[in-house]
């Protein structure tokens, strides 16, 4: 692994690349997008297995505000999901000079995939959303306020402290705050869908504690690939649950003619 800091016009954000041992690449990079409490640490060592299995270099990026990238200068807009893929990302294509790619994104970061794919669908290749939100629904908000909750509790916050340092507040808040905004009630990804080009595949765990079967029902049904969702027996965070499983379905996923 190797890591790097990228300069962007919101700041630095600090970029890891994987490659698979001893043999080049085959295939475009593989672009890993992050939760809403996630960074490169976070996905531990997923990154590691899918550039192995898959045989393709693995990209991941700590988005501004997370991780060991710069601090974000204040309140994380409502529309952070659609700027994502319209700023840093698109900086960070440029940068390394993406011409073609793939896309994972884990939770909200497989919204972000979404929008990204859609954006730059004369790139992207293929997608592979993890546990992702397509709209807002009362399971989601429940699940946050419960881990607001939790995170409440005496010492709880030094777990994200360990990745986020002092940005850990800032990292909750916005997570907490922007969900359960008057700004993000109606939120969906009804309009990005449709722009989506690439073949897609909706993976979920069946017991997924922020959304329901739903979200990957309805990625799947607005977008080319499958129709139906790849059902994983775990919760929210698969490529902690069961790592070397998620990696070879994306593996196979992408080595498809």
């Amino acid at each position: 692994m190797t890591a790097f800091t990228l300069e962007t016009p919101a700041g630095g954000i600090h970029v890891a690349r994987w490659r698979p041992a001893g043999t080049p690449p085959a295939g475009s990079p593989i672009v890993l997008l992050h939760d809403s409490l996630g960074c490169i640490a976070l996905w531990r060592d997923f990154p590691a297995l899918l550039a192995e299995a898959s045989g393709r270099e693995v990209i991941a990026y700590d988005r501004v505000g997370y991780g060991e990238s710069a601090p974000c200068p204040g309140p994380q807009p409502a529309t952070f999901v659609t700027d994502e893929a319209l700023e840093t990302f698109a900086t960070l294509r440029e940068s390394l000079a993406l011409e073609r790619f793939s896309l994972l994104g884990h939770s909200v970061g497989g919204s972000m995939a979404i929008e990204a794919a859609g954006q730059h669908a004369d790139g992207c290749e293929a997608l592979i959303t993890v546990a992702a939100q397509a709209y807002l629904e009362p399971r989601t908000l429940a699940g946050i306020r419960e881990a607001e909750a939790a995170f409440a509790e005496p010492g709880a916050m030094r777990r994200l402290e360990r990745y986020h340092g002092d940005k850990a507040e800032w990292v909750l808040r916005s997570w907490v705050d922007n969900w359960h905004s008057e700004a993000f009630r109606d939120w969906h990804l009804d309009d990005a869908l449709p722009r989506v080009r690439c073949p897609t595949l909706a993976i979920h765990g069946e017991h997924d504690e922020f959304g329901s079967l739903a979200q990957p029902r309805r990625i799947a049904s607005r977008t080319p690939g499958p129709a139906e969702p790849n059902l994983l027996p775990c919760g929210h965070v698969p490529h902690r649950e069961c790592p070397e499983v998620l990696a070879d379905i994306v593996a196979r996923f992408l080595s498809r003619p």
